[in-house]
């Protein structure tokens, strides 16, 4: 099955969701002078289109290896990838991930929109 898995996970939400691993432990939370313009190129260019769901693991991991921030970043691409695979889990009736709740700690349970306000599960 083809999806657009991550439409929803602009590079301000990657950008943001690796200051948000970086910050608890005190981590620079930097971009770095080689990896970072071509993964934000990459993620740009794809994060918007259907795949399967082993291309989109696939993506975040050659994100990984491009290395973008001087901290996280395998953290920062698994915890994109835990929040597509986690929706998987959603019910049918229940409405979309807000985009606000992409960024939140991937041990939360997932947070939801419903008519503009946020709540858990």
């Amino acid at each position: 099955m083809k999806r657009a898995w991550f439409e929803a996970f602009t590079w301000t939400v990657i950008v943001e969701t690796n200051r948000q691993l970086c910050l608890p432990k005190g981590a620079l939370h930097k971009a770095t002078s080689d990896g970072y313009e071509p993964t934000r190129q990459l993620w740009e260019s794809r994060h918007h289109t259907d795949m399967t769901l082993a291309e989109a693991t696939d993506l975040c991991r050659r994100c990984h290896q491009l290395t973008p921030f001087c901290n996280f970043n395998g953290n920062t691409f698994v915890a994109v990838i835990r929040r597509v695979i986690t929706s998987l889990n959603s019910h049918p009736t229940k409405p979309p991930l807000c985009a606000a709740s992409l960024v939140t700690s991937s041990l939360a349970p997932p947070r939801r929109c419903n008519g503009g306000v946020v709540r858990r599960g």
